[in-house]
């Protein structure tokens, strides 16, 4: 759909902050996306840019200067996979953003989850890098939400990956060094140890593929830290299938991670495996 236009504030949104009063006529849109809207000026009333908290009044002309469609879930290929308890989990497929990045209009799951949860505030909890696939989770209520940063702080939060990796990786493997992660595009892997276990990556050799010397692995981390999964493979000589960062080589399927499975207290996901 798209949000540009003209339209005025009736009786029902007097006095309402105007970052809600635009749900009205830009249906299927978050908060966060009306919010940064006005924060950017692309939201006049009265001809006058106003930020996201200001009162409307019957009368009153909003103009919308978007000039962009929304993307819907099903163009995305974001689905529902479970909804349960305050929490949901969606599946994103690789090459879509998981959040709204600010000054860019490029599709991504958070500003479609309004669509897929109408008539609540869906809060995404976790981020995938765009290359990823799997699951993201969502709190729907305040109380999931707060629920789900105290898990993560206790370690309660086990999160699954597939991944292939480039050459022959038996066994089991505990990889616990330190991660920076100062430079914006890639992390790099220090010598040493991370005391935070929750910062480990936990790599279980599932089978190998003699042919294309490649192995299937699932990789199990608690608290993440921004490509840990892709930094610390490479870092013991398996960068994952199609990684452009990390030494993965080329991939007509793109790169191979999925985050797979999620176990909580009280919750659980799953999505199908795609390697």
């Amino acid at each position: 759909m798209l949000f540009e236009g003209t339209f005025s504030i009736d009786a029902s949104g007097d006095g309402l902050r105007l970052d809600r009063a635009l749900e009205a006529v830009m249906p299927g849109s978050g908060l966060r996306l009306r919010r940064r809207l006005c924060d950017e000026g692309r939201i006049l009333v009265d001809g006058r840019a106003r930020k996201p908290g200001y009162r409307v009044r019957t009368g009153q002309l909003v103009e919308v200067k978007e000039g962009r469609e929304m993307t819907t879930p099903g163009e995305l290929g974001v689905r529902i996979v479970k909804w349960e308890d305050g929490f949901a989990a969606v599946n994103k497929p690789g090459g879509v953003h998981s959040a709204i990045i600010s000054g860019r209009d490029e599709p991504c799951v958070e500003a479609v989850l309004p669509a897929l949860f109408p008539g609540m505030e869906p809060v995404l909890l976790n981020r995938l890098d765009r290359l990823t696939s799997g699951l993201l989770l969502v709190a729907l209520t305040p109380e999931a939400r707060d629920a789900y940063l105290e898990y993560e702080d206790q370690g309660a939060i086990k999160k699954f990956y597939l991944a292939r990796v480039r050459g022959r990786l038996d066994g089991i493997v505990s990889v616990r060094n330190r991660l920076d992660t100062d430079d914006r595009k890639t992390t790099r892997v220090l010598a040493e140890p991370d005391e935070d276990a929750r910062r480990w990556t936990g790599v279980t050799a599932l089978s190998h593929d003699n042919a294309a010397d490649t192995s299937l692995v699932r990789c199990l981390i608690t608290k993440g830290a921004r490509h840990q999964i892709r930094a610390h493979l490479a870092s013991i000589g398996h960068p994952i299938v199609g990684d452009p960062l990390y030494g993965g080589g080329e991939s007509p399927r793109g790169l191979m991670l999925q985050h797979q499975r999620l176990e909580m207290p009280g919750f659980q996901a799953e999505a199908i495996p795609l390697f």
